[in-house]
C-alpha cells in the first residue's frame, strides 16, 4: 500500500507573452494518489485512485488540471516463466505508460493529472532484451467524479523493443501506430493515421551519459500525406568526486514543422502523448516545429538540497508553421513573419529531499521573446514561478 499527496503552485506574469485568454495567471494544483498492489504467485492486481483539483486557473481548468475523484490505474497481470532467463507478462486494464524517455508516450506526471491508457499489453523479457506489444486507448479526463472514460476517437498501438548492447549501451527500436478520427490541426478537423518509426541509443560510461533518439513519421491527415520527423539528444557528464558533484548537460532537439499550409503534405511533427514539462519546469513551448539548445548545470549542495541552472534558446524549424504548446495546440500562428528565433529562456530550480518521504522544490523562469514573437503579436517577457511540496510513501 502507498500514497502520494502533492500541492503545487504555478504563477505566470504575461503568460503567452501577454496574449489572451489569461496573460496573468496563478493557480494551485492539489492531488492525492492512494494505491494498493497485490501479488499472489503469477498474478498481480494494481489499483490507484486519484483526487485532483485546481483552483484559480484563469483560462479554465483543462484535463491536465482537474479530474475530481476517479480511477487513475487499475490493471491485472499474469506472469509466466520463459525458460531460465525470462518471462511473459500479459496485462489488461488502465495504466500509466512511460516508453523510453517519454518523448512520445509518457505518464504526463509533471502536470496535476497524469495521462492513463485503457487496453492490453504483452511483455516478453529474456536475458538483456524486452519486447512489448500493446493496443490502447487514451483516457479522456472529465472534470467531475468517476467520469474518466476511454477516448472514442483516439487509439494507440505498436511494438517496442529494448536490447542491451553490453558495456553500458542499450538501444530501443519501435513502431507506434496512432489514429484519431477527429484530429485538429489549425482550423481543420479530419481523420489522422500516423505511424512513427524510431530508434533510441542510450547508455553510460564512467561520468558520461547519453540519450539520443531519432523519429520518422508517415501517414495520412485527411487527404494530405504526413512527412514529419524529429531528432532529440541529451548528453551529460558528471564530476562525482569534485566539490558539489556538478553535472553538465546539453539537450538539443529539432522537430519538423509544416512548410506550406496550401500543399497536400503535412510536415508538423506530432509528439503524441509526451511527458509534461517537456523543455523544463515552466516552459510554454512544446515539441512541434521547434529547434532548441538547452545547456544546464546541476549541483549537490548537501543535506538533500540540489540546484540547477538552465538556459534554452528556441527557433522555428520551418518558417511556414507557427509554434505550439506541449499538448499540441498552436499558440502563435506564423502570420507574415519569416523570423525563426522564438526567444530565450533561463530557469533556476532548487529541490530539497527533506527525508525519505517528503520533498520540496521551487523554480523560477524568465522567457524573453525573440523576433518571431515580436513580429506576430503581444511580446512581453514571461515571468514564471513554481513551488511544490510532495509527500510519498
Amino acid at each position: 500500500m502507498g500514497a502520494e499527496a502533492r500541492a503545487r503552485y504555478e504563477g505566470f506574469d504575461s503568460n503567452n507573452w501577454g496574449q489572451a485568454p489569461a496573460p496573468d495567471d496563478g493557480y494551485l494544483w492539489l492531488r492525492f494518489l492512494p494505491l494498493v498492489d497485490v501479488h499472489a504467485g503469477p498474478v498481480r492486481a494494481f489499483v490507484q485512485g486519484i483526487a485532483g483539483y485546481a483552483s484559480g486557473v484563469g483560462a479554465g481548468a483543462g484535463p491536465a488540471d482537474e479530474t475530481g475523484i476517479d480511477l487513475l490505474q487499475g490493471f491485472a497481470d499474469l506472469q509466466l516463466p520463459l525458460g531460465d532467463r525470462g518471462n511473459v507478462t500479459l496485462r489488461g486494464g488502465r495504466e500509466l505508460i512511460a516508453l523510453g524517455s517519454e518523448r512520445l508516450v509518457g505518464s504526463r506526471y509533471g502536470p496535476n493529472i497524469p495521462q492513463p491508457f485503457d487496453g492490453a499489453r504483452l511483455m516478453v523479457t529474456h536475458g538483456g532484451a524486452q519486447v512489448q506489444g500493446f493496443l490502447m486507448r487514451p483516457v479522456a479526463t472529465g472534470p467531475g467524479n468517476l467520469d474518466d472514460r476511454s477516448s472514442r476517437t483516439r487509439r494507440l498501438g505498436g511494438l517496442y523493443a529494448t536490447l542491451s548492447l553490453g558495456t553500458g549501451n542499450s538501444v530501443d527500436i519501435y513502431w507506434l501506430r496512432y489514429s484519431d478520427d477527429a484530429a485538429h490541426y489549425r482550423d481543420a478537423q479530419v481523420g489522422e493515421r500516423r505511424d512513427t518509426y524510431g530508434v533510441r541509443l542510450f547508455g553510460t560510461r564512467t561520468g558520461l551519459r547519453w540519450n539520443w533518439e531519432a523519429m520518422l513519421q508517415r501517414g495520412r491527415f485527411g487527404t494530405a500525406d504526413i512527412h514529419a520527423w524529429s531528432i532529440a539528444t541529451e548528453t551529460s557528464y558528471s564530476f562525482a568526486k569534485a566539490p558539489l558533484a556538478p553535472r553538465l548537460r546539453l539537450r538539443a532537439n529539432i522537430a519538423s514543422g509544416d512548410r506550406d499550409p496550401n500543399d497536400r503534405r503535412l510536415g508538423t511533427f506530432n509528439a503524441l502523448f509526451p511527458k509534461g514539462k517537456y523543455f523544463g519546469e515552466l516552459s510554454p513551448i512544446g515539441p512541434r516545429n521547434i529547434a532548441n539548445l538547452h545547456p544546464s548545470i546541476d549541483v549537490d549542495l548537501g543535506r538533500g538540497v540540489t540546484a540547477e541552472l538552465a538556459g534554452v534558446a528556441y527557433w522555428r524549424a520551418s518558417q511556414g508553421d507557427g509554434i505550439y504548446d506541449v499538448p499540441g495546440q498552436q499558440i502563435r500562428p506564423t502570420g507574415d513573419s519569416d523570423a525563426r528565433h522564438i526567444g530565450n529562456q533561463v530557469e533556476v530550480l532548487v529541490g530539497w529531499q527533506a527525508n525519505t518521504i517528503l520533498s520540496f522544490s521551487v523554480s523560477a523562469s524568465l522567457f524573453a521573446p525573440g523576433e518571431f514573437v515580436r513580429e506576430t503579436g503581444p511580446a512581453r517577457p514571461i515571468h514564471m514561478l513554481g513551488a511544490e511540496a510532495m509527500l510519498r510513501f
